[in-house]
Formats: C-alpha cells, structure tokens, sequence
C-alpha cells in the first residue's frame, strides 16, 4: 500500500517541478514517512531513491520544453557542464558541514525572492534577454557553478532559485526560464543519481515505479506549462516558494525548541 501512496506523491512532485522546480518538496517527505521505518532512517538511501524517481521526471521535462520552448544552448550547455560537476562536489562537502545552520539563510532568500516576485507584476512578462552571447555565457556557468553545488551541498528549492536567477537576471520570461532550469536541474540531479547508485543508496523497488509515476506527472505539468504560459507559471511559482518559506519557517522553529 506505501508503494501506491508512494506514486501518487511522486505524480504530483513531477508536475510540480515540471513547472516551477520545488518537486523535492512533496515528494522526499513522502518518501520518509511511507517508506518501512527501518529504511526511511538511511537518510542517504532515501535520498538516493527520491533522486533517481526526480530524474525521470526531470528528462522528460527537458525533452518536452526542448520541443515547444527555444533554449539558449549556447550559454545553458556550458552552465549545465559545470552544474554537473560541482553538484558532485557539493555532495561530498555535505559530509564536513552542519546543512541545518544554512536554514535561515535559505529563508530568507526565500521571503526575499517571494517578495520582488509578487510585486514586480511585469517579471517573468516577456522574454529580454539582457546579455551579450559571451556575457551570457560567463553568468551561466557562474550561475551552474554555485546552483550545482547547493543542489549536491543542500538541495531543496533548486529549481525555484533556478528560475529566479534565469528572469531577474538573465532577463527570461517563466516559460524560458522553466525550461533552462530543468536542463540544468537535469545535470545536477545526474551527478547525485551517479554518487548514490555507486554507494549503494538507492531502493530500486520504490525508485522505479515512482519514476514511471514522475514521468506521467512531468507531462501533465510541461503541457500545462506551454499551453497556459507564463501568468500561470508565475502564480504556480509564488505557491511553491511560499510552501517552501512555510517548511523552513518551521523546521526552524521546531529546531529551536
């Protein structure tokens, strides 16, 4: 019976970070509470499941997006490469540090992206991009360097940040920036299926079928996506980012007592 439960959710995380990222957000507490009591307590092999059914999920929403929305290949291919590789790094840094003492700054990044959001009523309106090709280029691997290592470092809210960085920076509209964060939020997630597959950390039994599950959302969210453009994105956006404040907000809390 977990395992139906299981796919429901991992449905649901692919439509949810199909559109705006923040997928980890529904499916990874799901994983903790339905998986049997003696696994979910191997945070690593939890972890390891939740980003191989992710991936699934993740390649079929670059596939679609690479179909129907242009991609700025040139500039997100060379950031996509360094993702990858510092996605790695951030994994095997995570050992050295206490990831709970970076909490509060993520929520405040959080609140602060939420909020220029919501009132810059014309963000994510129009697609200018605002730099040169070499420019462009430069801010993308910079942007995949640090977003690669907080993925494999951190994790969650990666693709929401993503998305963030591609419009108020690179001047992208939602649909554009959705689908150049998927690309790189592809690499990433490939960097930590690769570390965790050759340690040994992933339920093949739960991470397949929810795959599968993650994939079917993945679709629904992509067409969803294209079809209602980026006002709908934009509100979908401000959802998410807003249940990601409120988790922080009491993890902190709940930490503090």
């Amino acid at each position: 019976m977990e395992l139906v439960w299981l796919c429901g959710f991992a449905f649901l995380a692919g439509l949810v970070d199909s559109l705006v990222g923040g997928g980890g957000l529904i499916q990874l507490p799901a994983l903790f509470v339905f998986l049997p009591k003696e696994v979910a307590v191997q945070v690593a092999t939890v972890f390891g499941t939740n980003k191989l059914s992710s991936i699934c999920g993740t390649t079929i929403a670059v596939v679609q997006y690479a179909r129907r929305v242009p991609i700025r290949w040139a500039s997100i291919l060379p950031a996509t490469i360094a993702a990858f590789v510092f996605s790695f790094l951030g994994a095997r840094a995570v050992t050295a540090f206490k990831t709970d003492a970076f909490k509060p700054v993520i929520l405040v990044l959080l609140v602060a992206v939420a909020v220029y959001t919501y009132w810059n009523k014309n963000l994510g309106g129009e697609h200018r991009p605002k730099f040169a090709a070499n420019r462009e280029l430069l801010w993308g691997v910079l942007t995949g360097v640090v977003i690669g290592f907080y993925d494999g470092f951190f994790g969650p809210g990666t693709g929401s940040f993503l998305i963030f960085i591609f419009i108020g920076w690179f001047g992208f509209d939602f649909l554009s920036a959705s689908a150049s964060a998927k690309v790189i939020n592809f690499a990433t997630n490939l960097s930590a299926v690769i570390y965790f597959a050759a340690t040994d950390h992933i339920l093949y039994a739960y991470a397949l079928p929810m795959g599968v599950c993650n994939v079917l959302g993945s679709l629904v969210g992509t067409r969803l996506a294209i079809l209602k453009g980026n006002r709908f994105i934009r509100w979908f956006f401000l959802a998410v980012v807003g249940l990601m404040i409120a988790r922080f907000g009491w993890e902190i809390v709940a930490n503090g007592r």
